[in-house]
């Protein structure tokens, strides 16, 4: 570790605009690009950290200019403090933005080189896969294309029709025949008597779990449809603490969590809460399919040594090759992401200039 008492010297913010393969469809928003907060940290000793977040319309009350004037006056108060004094600025204006301060507080662990970051071993982890199919003759092949490439867990889209939702999952059912598993996420979208008709008509062939089928501040109405299902139900967007955590490990019917680096501010926090969750019994999927090249390392490695199921850190697939900014990418093979022995983040500079949309350099 970096001694803590090295001065934070300069601090660069950018905000990307990285296209993405094809669109990204969610409940609340369909996404054609990513727009991630990225956030580079120096100290007096030449050290530097990378941080990358996103913040997601639609996915909490936070805004992509509210992170990027909170993270502008972050960077201004923890300039010439110590890392020590400097993630404690971080920690306790976090509440105002918690996306943009894990981007920050990250970088800093980054810099620090924080255990988890700093083994250098291999890495092969399975990946989710997300899928955008709707009707029944693109069902079959965009099945038959992720399952050739490798992957063994779909995730679903529903949430805006019960009727037609229970229709696609019951096409997919028929198509997968054994092949793979799926899980289904609503993205919060059905009301609570929504969700029960929904998991009533479900039936649990080749079904992982069910995420996040209503609002995330109705903790009523997802535990009314976590005790009808047959289907294990997975807590996403109301995750944010220990607290949480705690509270969902109480309801019949939730056997898991969702966890994402954005919403526990660092790597440290993020190990501690997977810990605590599967000593109270939960299963946790880890993993932010929003996230861009660096965030999806960082829970990936994260990942390594804490979680036995498929990643959802898997959104550098979905952006468009060319605009990917690492120049040693991360790799996917088979349905696995893949990192090899004493890889290094390197950032390929021309590629983030060309995608950066905004950027401020605060130094003295």
């Amino acid at each position: 570790m970096i001694n803590r008492g090295n001065i934070i010297s300069k601090v660069t913010i950018y905000n990307l605009d990285v296209p993405l393969i094809k669109p990204y469809k969610l409940s609340y928003n369909t996404f054609y690009s990513f727009e991630p907060l990225l956030i580079h940290i120096l100290d007096d000793e030449g050290n530097e950290g990378w941080g990358e977040q996103h913040i997601s319309p639609g996915s909490s009350s936070e805004t992509r200019d509210g992170g990027w004037t909170f993270a502008r006056v972050i960077s201004s108060l923890i300039l010439n403090k110590t890392i020590h004094n400097a993630k404690k600025i971080i920690l306790s204006n976090s509440y105002i933005s918690i996306v943009a301060s894990s981007a920050i507080y990250t970088a800093i662990e980054m810099l620090e080189k924080n255990n988890v970051l700093n083994h250098k071993s291999s890495l092969k982890l399975k990946l989710l896969t997300s899928f955008n199919a709707e009707e029944k003759f693109e069902i079959k092949d965009e099945l038959d294309k992720v399952i050739e490439q490798g992957f063994t867990t779909i995730k679903i889209k529903v949430g805006k029709d019960v009727n037609l939702d229970l229709k696609k999952i019951s096409i997919i059912q028929s198509h997968l025949d054994g092949r793979a598993k799926i899980r289904i996420d609503a993205n919060r979208g059905y009301t609570k008597e929504q969700g029960c008709e929904f998991v009533a008509g479900l039936k649990p062939n080749f079904i992982e779990l069910f995420e996040q089928p209503c609002d995330a501040k109705n903790w009523e109405a997802n535990a009314a449809v976590a005790k009808l299902s047959s289907i294990p139900i997975m807590l996403d967007e109301p995750i944010c603490s220990i607290k949480d955590i705690k509270k969902a490990s109480r309801i019949e019917g939730v056997g898991l969590c969702k966890l994402k680096l954005k919403r526990f501010l660092s790597i440290t926090k993020l190990t501690e809460a997977i810990r605590f969750a599967h000593k109270l019994g939960l299963k946790i999927v880890l993993g932010d399919g929003l996230g861009a090249e660096i965030n999806c390392w960082m829970e990936a490695k994260i990942a390594e040594k804490l979680i036995d199921n498929a990643g959802e850190y898997n959104g550098f697939l979905k952006i468009q090759p060319q605009a990917r900014i690492l120049s040693n990418p991360l790799k996917f093979k088979d349905g696995f992401l893949i990192i090899s022995e004493n890889w290094d983040l390197e950032i390929d500079r021309d590629k983030l200039e060309k995608y950066s949309i905004r950027k401020e350099t605060i130094y003295n």
